[in-house]
């Protein structure tokens, strides 16, 4: 093959340079990187923030947020563009992820962003509500909690399964201590996590090709934990409750991007091996993939 043919494959890097009579050339390979694209719900603030945030800046990913608040996302999208000087990176649905066309206008804008493709999911929205015992709480509400925690999640991974078949992407469960462990007063909350847990593993029993997570991120400074001290004395033990407030004003509560870093970090390079887990943030045996 001759220079210009090489040239074709190869960028130049460098002169021809005499050495001994011989004439040698510098070649670096081109490096084409198809950036991974990423749905997170609950994308404009807390967790999901931070995951949207580090997925972007720290793994090369492209991201859909969705989230209910417009404004939020929309500076969150300024931030990425003007501070970080990423564009094109970011893109949002505003709604709310208990309605089924929320989740059809995020796996739609995925697909026509970016080449098409689908490459993981972080289903990291969620509430608390209703804080109470099953005595003193409704019917009602429990049912709006398995709307958000589970209900949503389920109908996204449904919508956006053909994608992920495709890319064999990755699944990322933002799953709670509550799905193992029963707590006085969060019998909903448990409950939803409980059944996102399950909901994990019978997923990557039928998807093969998929890889699904589950991670449990810990107790975190986000507007979840300020419901908690805030509203949660009459339906915790006194107790429980005072170890929240205690985690607070001690100043243990962990940051964001803590978990969040091990989060973005699997949802765009989780290993197969691990499909179908369920770990805490600061597993051991995820030590690679932390800050």
């Amino acid at each position: 093959m001759d220079w210009q043919g090489l040239n074709m494959m190869f960028e130049r890097n460098g002169d021809f340079a005499p050495q001994h009579g011989k004439r040698y050339i510098r070649l670096q390979f081109r490096q084409h990187t198809t950036l991974a694209t990423l749905i997170i719900t609950g994308a404009s603030r807390g967790i999901g923030k931070s995951i949207a945030l580090l997925a972007i800046q720290n793994f090369n990913a492209n991201v859909i947020g969705v989230a209910r608040s417009q404004e939020a996302l929309q500076q969150l999208s300024r931030h990425i563009e003007t501070e970080l000087h990423l564009k094109d990176r970011f893109k949002y649905v505003v709604g709310d992820v208990t309605e089924e066309s929320t989740v059809e206008d995020a796996v739609a804008l995925a697909q026509k962003s970016w080449g098409g493709s689908i490459d993981g999911l972080v289903l990291n929205a969620g509430v608390i509500d209703p804080l109470g015992t099953i005595a003193s709480t409704s019917v009602k509400d429990w049912k709006q909690a398995f709307d958000v925690n589970f209900f949503s999640i389920v109908t996204l991974i449904q919508h956006a399964l053909p994608s992920l078949r495709q890319s064999k992407g990755r699944v990322l469960l933002v799953s709670s201590g509550a799905a193992v462990n029963a707590y006085h007063g969060w019998g909903a909350y448990c409950a939803t996590k409980a059944a996102l847990k399950m909901l994990g593993e019978t997923l990557a029993k039928e998807e093969a090709d998929l890889t699904v997570v589950s991670v449990r991120p810990g107790v975190v400074d986000t507007e979840m934990q300020v419901l908690i001290r805030e509203k949660g004395k009459d339906g915790m033990v006194p107790e429980q409750h005072a170890r929240f407030v205690e985690l607070k004003t001690s100043n243990t509560l962990l940051h964001p991007d803590q978990p969040g870093h091990v989060i973005a970090s699997l949802a765009v390079k989780a290993p197969k091996s691990i499909s179908g887990q369920f770990f805490s943030w600061d597993d051991e045996s995820l030590h690679a993939h932390r800050k």
